[in-house]
C-alpha cells in the first residue's frame, strides 16, 4: 500500500483503509491509523476524507507492514488496554490478555475492604499490580520480576495510572526473605518447550522467557506452589494463571504443597484458566 500516489497525491483516509484492509484486518488498520495520525476513533469516524500528510501516509505504510508481518497490535502501537485501562508495552513484556483480567478480579474478591499485603510475582507490565494498587487503596501491593526492563515498564504504567506499588528485582521469592503477604498472584511462564504455539501469532514475538517453563510448561509453577506457604500468612491464599489444560495437575500440586480449599476458576469461554488455595 502506498498512502502517496505515484503522482503525489494525497489519499483520503477511507482510501487509506481500504488499501490496508488488503494485508490486516479492517479494525486493526482503523486502530493503527489513529495511532499514525495521533487522533480519537470519533475524529477519524467523523473524518473519512481527511487527506493524510506524506509523513503520515509514511507511518502508516510502516505500520500496516510490520503488521502484515505478525508483529504484535500492542507492539506496534506501544500500549494495551487491561481492566478499562491502557497500559505501556514493549516487546520485554507481555501483551496483557483479557483472561488475565480474572486474576485481578480473584484478588478483588478476596482482599475486599481489607488492609493486607499483597504480591505479584513476574509482573511484566505490571498490569495486575497497578490494577489491584488502584482498587485496592487500603492494600500494600509488590511487584516483583526478574527482568529490569520489565520493571521499568512496570513503574511507567504506576506513574501513568498514579499507583504506588513497590517494585523488587528478584527470581520469584528470592528478593524477599521473610516477608508474609495475605494474598500472592501471578501469571507464571506456563507453556511446554516445543508447544506448536509459539510459533504462532503474537507468541512469535513476546518475551520467550515469559512464556515457557520446562518440558511440560510447570517448573515455574512447581516452584512457586512450593515456595508460597513461607510467604503466606496464616489463612492467605495464593491465585496463579495456568494452561488450558494444566487444571488437574496444578491441583495435584497445590493438595501436595498442603493447601486447603483449592479452587479453580474458569475463562469466559468455561476453560479452566486460575487454580489457588489458602494456606492451612
Amino acid at each position: 500500500m502506498k498512502g502517496v500516489s505515484g503522482f503525489g497525491l494525497r489519499i483520503s483516509v477511507c482510501r487509506a483503509l481500504d488499501e490496508a484492509r488488503a494485508s490486516i484486518p479492517v479494525g486493526e488498520a482503523r486502530r493503527l491509523l489513529r495511532h499514525a495520525l495521533c487522533v480519537s476513533h470519533a475524529e477519524l469516524a467523523a473524518h473519512p476524507d481527511r487527506l493524510l500528510t506524506a509523513e503520515e501516509s509514511a507511518r502508516f505504510d510502516v505500520l500496516v507492514a510490520r503488521r502484515a508481518q505478525g508483529e504484535p497490535v500492542a507492539y506496534l502501537l506501544g500500549e494495551a488496554e487491561f481492566y478499562s485501562l491502557e497500559f505501556r508495552v514493549t516487546p520485554d513484556v507481555l501483551i496483557p490478555r483479557p483472561e488475565t483480567e480474572l486474576l485481578a478480579d480473584i484478588a478483588l474478591e478476596k482482599m475486599a475492604g481489607r488492609a493486607c499485603r499483597i504480591l505479584d510475582l513476574g509482573t511484566g507490565s505490571g498490569c495486575v499490580a497497578v490494577t489491584l494498587a488502584k482498587h485496592l487503596p487500603q492494600a500494600r501491593v509488590t511487584a516483583v520480576d526478574v527482568s529490569p526492563a520489565a520493571l521499568e515498564v512496570a513503574r511507567s504504567n504506576a506513574a501513568r495510572h498514579g499507583a504506588a506499588p513497590r517494585f523488587v528485582q528478584g527470581d520469584w521469592f528470592s528478593a524477599l526473605d521473610g516477608e508474609r503477604f495475605d494474598l500472592i498472584v501471578a501469571n507464571p511462564p506456563y507453556v511446554a518447550e516445543g508447544d506448536a504455539h509459539l510459533a504462532q501469532g503474537d507468541l512469535r514475538f513476546e518475551p520467550r522467557h515469559a512464556l515457557v517453563s520446562g518440558p511440560d510448561g510447570l517448573d515455574a509453577i512447581r516452584r512457586i506452589v512450593a515456595d508460597a506457604p513461607r510467604h503466606l500468612e496464616p489463612d492467605g491464599w495464593l491465585f496463579f494463571e495456568h494452561g488450558y489444560d494444566q487444571a488437574a495437575a496444578v491441583e495435584a500440586l497445590l493438595a501436595r504443597a498442603g493447601f486447603a480449599r483449592i479452587e479453580h476458576r474458569a475463562d469466559l469461554a468455561g476453560i479452566p484458566r486460575m487454580a489457588g488455595g489458602r494456606r492451612p
